[in-house]
């Protein structure tokens, strides 16, 4: 038997929302608040950055303090802009791996800054080729430099890098990142959506991940380990499957995945084009005596 969930974190893309979806569906916004009104510390984790995810979850009548691990863990912050808890990627070691990655392909970085300059490019219409919707939600906050080893002129650290491309492309690009020097002061994450040929690889402090940002959050929070839950679709979001006690893989993920989450027992949700978050929480809450309410 199980301990009772006391926190679940789930991811957004693949997961929570549905195929090309810009906004959280009813049913799963309903389920998402009966967790809460259950006692249930709903937790969001997801590789977008803040203002990437909090436009997606206001107006659904979540807690102001509901927690965002934005950035692949990188950047905790309550659904109120609360800061929590941050890791951020040296500049000095950004400013080296623009010239490691950018012939692999489009290569981003996202500062700590509200608007114009929260995310750096050099390339904007490589970007637009390669993912046109990203480009078109972040116009906002994308700023053009070039080259763009000038963004670090200041010395500033950036939460994190980015580089997306191609399947192969990426797979090149994480071999080369593991035979540089680099590769003890940064980490990636691949994250890979085999029917597009995209792949995108989050650049990340060392030992930084969504299961890295759980792990405290959890201990802030005062919740062990056997009272958590997660349900994600990609491999950013293995290291947090990993950590928790009741891991959740969605039927969409890759079958590599699929079989990963079958030999080690993982629960499978519903794809998330069939509202399989919602369909896990609602099950869990009528495990646990609750109920959904409208």
């Amino acid at each position: 038997m199980h301990a009772p969930v006391r926190l679940v974190a789930i991811d957004m893309d693949g997961t929570m929302l549905a195929t090309f979806a810009q906004k959280v569906s009813d049913r799963t916004a309903q389920a998402l608040r009966a967790a809460q009104a259950a006692g249930i510390t709903v937790a969001i984790a997801t590789g977008r950055r803040v203002a990437y995810t909090a436009p997606l979850l206001n107006g659904h009548g979540l807690r102001e303090d509901t927690p965002l691990i934005t950035s692949n863990g990188a950047v905790t912050r309550c659904l109120d802009g609360t800061p929590v808890d941050h890791c951020h990627l040296n500049a000095s070691v950004a400013l080296r791996l623009c010239g490691l990655l950018r012939g692999f392909g489009t290569l981003v970085f996202t500062f700590d800054r509200l608007g114009k300059g929260e995310v750096v490019l050099e390339d904007l219409a490589q970007a637009h080729d390669r993912i046109t919707l990203w480009v078109e939600a972040n116009r906002e906050a994308i700023e053009v430099v070039t080259p763009l080893e000038r963004a670090f002129e200041g010395g500033e650290d950036p939460i994190q890098g980015m580089v997306c491309g191609g399947l192969d492309p990426m797979k090149a690009a994480e071999k080369a990142l593991q035979a540089s020097d680099l590769h003890a002061r940064c980490e990636c994450v691949r994250t890979e959506y085999p029917a597009r040929n995209l792949s995108i690889l989050d650049l990340m402090p060392p030992g930084v991940t969504k299961g890295w940002a759980l792990g405290r959050l959890a201990a802030r929070l005062g919740i062990d380990r056997r009272e958590t839950m997660a349900i994600g679709d990609n491999w950013n979001d293995l290291d947090m499957l990993e950590w928790v006690a009741q891991p959740v893989l969605m039927a969409n993920a890759s079958s590599e995945l699929r079989v990963l989450a079958s030999t080690r027992g993982w629960k499978q949700a519903p794809p998330n084009d069939q509202e399989g978050v919602a369909v896990i929480l609602e099950r869990l809450l009528e495990r646990q005596g609750a109920v959904v309410r409208a």
